[in-house]
């Protein structure tokens, strides 16, 4: 003789329902698909458009770590103030501080900047320039290939004339190419103009063209020549990783209090803008789709119960309680909206591990000349919360739909047409 424990009985109890929600949902095949189908596609629709908006996140946030550095150490001054001569809130014995930061157990490397304006000129044409002085040899190892050069070859320490890398819009106006002589005209930080002849020794895009007719890359000490100091406008620190950006910003904090310290993200406005614009867009699309698939699961829930009216007051007289009815009921849109959701996750990944088979070259957007690759992120978390999402909200569509019905008066329901 076998003893079911409350436990076991509940379980079976449930487990009959479910069976019933089941048979139920089969009964109307055509309309159950059809319902499956939307919740399915939107379910997928929203997935892919926040992992499109997850991908772009994760682009741009590596962009700007590569550009600025994970954190950026500076005077407070510079993050606040505008100067009103070159390198007038810039950082001195900057030897020093590079030690002091590469001891850091996070800290990867550290890259002098020196950000400086002024005039370049091929002896017929002057034009305006937006300069930047780097350390060639591990500006360039460090941050990879984030510049396309089109002719030439980057910048290197071991040289034995000053030279410069120029975008290409900027050579194409000066009619420079690699190899030919320019002059760089700047004020220095007495306030006195200084020139200084340089050669070039590539030209490069960084795919933005406004960028390109006034972008001029040289070194550290030639942009410190030019403009007489020994001062530079920032030190960028790079990372092991980039979930210790934080962490490594409260230690800097502390251990320089004189000075600044920024993460990348308070740097980076172009990322901020685009996700800020990105999750007004997506989550209006996720809540606009969402609601047509409680509606759609709503509008089937709805004809069930019409045409079973008169089945639900049978059961009713037959001593069902409302609450059983209610679970079912409320049982059968959850599974026409967890199978929709379930075809809908298989539909999402399928789609984002063929875009890594097969890439997609998006159209550059508005402001740069090249375009960039397709990607869908896979993120658990999206995954897990939109699934959840779609069982509870067409469970609830369900079950609000089913309660006036299974709390008729059976009479009523007996007599329904």
């Amino acid at each position: 003789m076998s003893h079911l424990t409350p436990t076991s009985t509940r379980t079976r109890e449930w487990t009959l329902w479910l069976r019933f929600a089941l048979h139920n949902t089969l009964r109307n095949r055509r309309r159950s698909a059809v319902t499956v189908g939307i919740a399915a596609l939107g379910t997928a629709a929203i997935l892919l458009a926040g992992g499109f908006a997850l991908a772009t996140y994760q682009a741009l946030a590596q962009a700007a770590a590569r550009d600025t550095g994970h954190l950026v150490l500076a005077t407070p001054q510079h993050f606040s103030s505008d100067e009103d001569v070159p390198l007038q809130h810039g950082l001195s014995d900057v030897a020093a501080l590079r030690q002091q930061l590469l001891a850091d157990p996070a800290v990867r490397q550290v890259l002098p900047k020196v950000v400086f304006s002024g005039l370049i000129s091929n002896g017929d044409k002057s034009t305006v320039m937006m300069a930047v002085g780097v350390d060639p040899d591990n500006e360039f190892a460090v941050k990879g290939p984030f510049l396309t050069m089109t002719a030439g070859q980057v910048l290197a320490s071991e040289t034995t004339e000053p030279e410069v890398m120029l975008g290409d819009a900027l050579a194409r106006s000066l009619k420079a190419t690699p190899g030919s002589s320019l002059t760089l005209l700047a004020s220095t930080t007495e306030g006195a103009m200084n020139a200084l002849d340089v050669v070039v020794k590539g030209t490069f895009t960084t795919g933005v063209p406004d960028m390109d007719k006034r972008a001029v890359y040289t070194s550290v000490a030639l942009a410190q020549r030019l403009l007489v100091t020994e001062r530079v406008t920032s030190l960028g620190v790079f990372l092991d990783r980039m979930d210790a950006t934080l962490p490594a910003q409260r230690r800097l904090a502390a251990q320089f209090p004189a000075l600044e310290v920024q993460n990348w993200e308070q740097q980076a406005v172009f990322y901020q803008a685009v996700k800020g614009l990105y999750n007004r867009i997506f989550g209006a699309l996720g809540a606009i789709i969402a609601v047509i698939v409680v509606f759609v699961v709503t509008n089937a829930m709805a004809m069930a119960i019409i045409e079973r009216t008169r089945e639900i007051g049978t059961l009713r007289a037959l001593g069902t309680l409302p609450g059983q009815l209610l679970r079912t009921l409320g049982m059968e849109g959850m599974l026409l909206g967890g199978v929709g959701a379930l075809l809908g996750v298989v539909l999402s990944l399928g789609v984002s591990v063929l875009l890594c088979v097969v890439p997609v070259e998006m159209p550059p957007p508005p402001g740069r000349s090249v375009g960039y690759p397709l990607n869908i992120a896979i993120d658990p978390t999206l995954y897990g919360v939109t699934l959840l999402a779609m069982v509870g909200l067409t469970l609830l569509a369900s079950t609000l739909v089913a309660r006036n019905t299974v709390h008729l008066p059976v009479v009523d329901a007996l007599a329904h047409t």
